[in-house]
């Protein structure tokens, strides 16, 4: 599909119809410029809702599920685009206040960097980049496995997940984390 300068549509409704047709392939500078439009406007909407802190996650969070939902082609009345957009910042709103008012065990799992006076600076620099490198469920479950003692009951209790998965998170993390420090399995002593 031809990209269209999005700059020329004047309304929002356009800009969203423009999206939705371009489907998966996208269409980057209708969708920047839908960003740019209603990125104020959620921000504004943030502001007065949400800390400080917390206002950049919501216009993120919000434009992600916008402009996936419509490649998707699944907002019903693109010429609506305004209402849709204010019910998803409402929502996630909901969702980040919910959220922050309680601890997150994922955040709690496991303090970066760790401590280098323990162990060869380097390699300890080395580790830290490849437990960022994790998703964060990952890096919990290896945190509570090995910084906290806790096994795969314990872990799912806290993260919300069965035993059985934790068993494969953790498989995958330590696998993830060993081609990341390149070392083979016949180098890493369990």
């Amino acid at each position: 599909m031809p990209e269209l300068d999005a700059e020329t549509l004047t309304t929002d409704a356009e800009l969203a119809g423009l999206v939705m047709r371009a489907g998966a392939a996208g269409s980057p500078a209708a969708e920047a410029e839908l960003c740019r439009r209603f990125g104020r406007r959620v921000r504004l909407y943030g502001r007065r809702r949400l800390q400080d802190s917390a206002v950049d996650d919501l216009v993120q969070r919000v434009m992600l599920i916008v402009l996936a939902k419509l490649r998707a082609g699944q907002v019903e009345a693109p010429e609506r685009i305004d209402s849709f957009v204010l019910g998803t910042a409402r929502f996630v709103t909901r969702e980040l206040s919910r959220v922050g008012n309680r601890e997150d065990p994922l955040d709690q799992a496991m303090p970066l960097p760790l401590d280098e006076t323990r162990a060869d600076p380097l390699a300890v620099q080395s580790l830290n980049a490849c437990l960022e490198s994790l998703a964060m469920r990952e890096r919990a479950v290896v945190a509570l496995t090995f910084f906290h003692d806790q096994n795969a009951t314990e872990i799912g209790d806290a993260l919300g997940m069965e035993a059985g998965h934790v068993r494969i998170s953790r498989h995958r993390a330590i696998a993830r984390l060993r081609a990341c420090m390149g070392l083979g399995a016949e180098e890493v002593v369990a």
